[in-house]
């Protein structure tokens, strides 16, 4: 068996192009477009890459799109004043504080700023406000990536309601709120972690696995029933040519693609869990792209809710 894999990019396309005619509308109805401040402290490549990508995606899609940017040795309490600032201003109609913020500012620090950020423009979902709605099943902003995974299975026909899912993962980010959301659409949902017995038993007994726990190449084909979906979340930056090699084979695209460039993104799922499940989202070009095409979904409610 070879999994079907499901291509995010394309799904992601077609959301952004559903999202442009009401970017339109309210722009020319408030005589501004809607507008997305991203925020960003330091200098993490990874967040250099994936800031870039959510500047340009918002950008195509018509958003007027503010990145405000902070050193490494901002404190948290210039943290804290930027988002106040981006709360008061009548052209942000989104926040975004891009994470991980630098080890300097804490422990708790990011809990701290999304608390801090108006829940009316949390377009990430984080605060506990938005949280509480999500838990209720009344969420107006959802945290984005694990809505964009609800959609990569609502877009590539893959029934949710009455079938077992298992999430690898207990983040307040990813884990929790996507056993909520597939909690909603009628799934038996189970959670699982580090200290979940037969942890490759119980996920071997999913209709829908959700690995997300940024631990590359972790969930083998021993995890995967025959035939289920599996949704790789992990995006875990990869510099050892060794675990690369050992991971793809020599000769493969994705060691050439490697010795390029010196790093490789590796998802939570091994290369052959292919042969096992029935579809599977590759990493890059699966979930990534759903949560940019979310986030500008969310940021155009946003804006939408605060013009009434």
């Amino acid at each position: 068996m070879t999994a079907r894999l499901l291509d995010g990019q394309a799904i992601a396309a077609e959301i952004r192009a559903s999202a442009l005619p009401g970017v339109q509308a309210f722009t020319a109805r408030a005589g501004r477009p809607p507008g997305l401040g991203i925020v960003l402290v330091g200098d993490n490549p990874a967040s250099e890459v994936y800031v870039r990508n959510k500047v340009k995606a918002g950008n195509d899609t018509g958003l007027w799109v503010d990145l405000q940017r902070l050193p490494a040795t901002a404190s948290l309490d210039d943290l804290l004043a930027l988002v106040a600032r981006l709360n008061a201003s009548d052209r942000h109609d989104g926040i975004l504080v891009q994470s991980p913020l630098p080890a300097a500012m804490g422990k708790g620090a990011a809990q701290r700023v999304f608390d801090a950020i108006d829940p009316d423009k949390d377009v990430d979902g984080f605060h506990p406000v938005n949280v509480g709605k999500l838990v209720q099943g009344r969420a107006h902003l959802k945290p984005c990536t694990p809505s964009g995974v609800i959609e990569i299975l609502d877009r590539s026909g893959i029934a949710i309601a009455g079938r077992h899912a298992v999430v690898i993962g207990r983040s307040e980010i990813v884990g929790k709120p996507m056993a909520m959301l597939l909690l909603q659409r009628d799934a038996t949902v189970t959670i699982c972690h580090s200290k979940t017995p037969d942890l490759p038993g119980v996920a071997a007994r999913a209709d829908i696995l959700i690995a997300a726990i940024g631990r590359p190449a972790f969930v083998g084909p021993s995890f995967v029933a025959p035939g289920a979906t599996v949704i790789d979340v992990g995006t875990t930056p990869v510099s050892d040519r060794g675990v690369i090699e050992r991971l793809y084979g020599a000769g493969s695209p994705r060691l050439a693609a490697f010795e390029k460039r010196g790093s490789l993104v590796v998802g939570d799922v091994h290369p052959k869990v292919a042969d096992v499940a029935g579809a599977l989202t590759p990493v890059p070009g699966g979930v990534g792209p759903l949560t940019i095409a979310m986030l500008l979904k969310n940021t155009l409610a946003a804006a939408e809710a605060r013009a009434l």
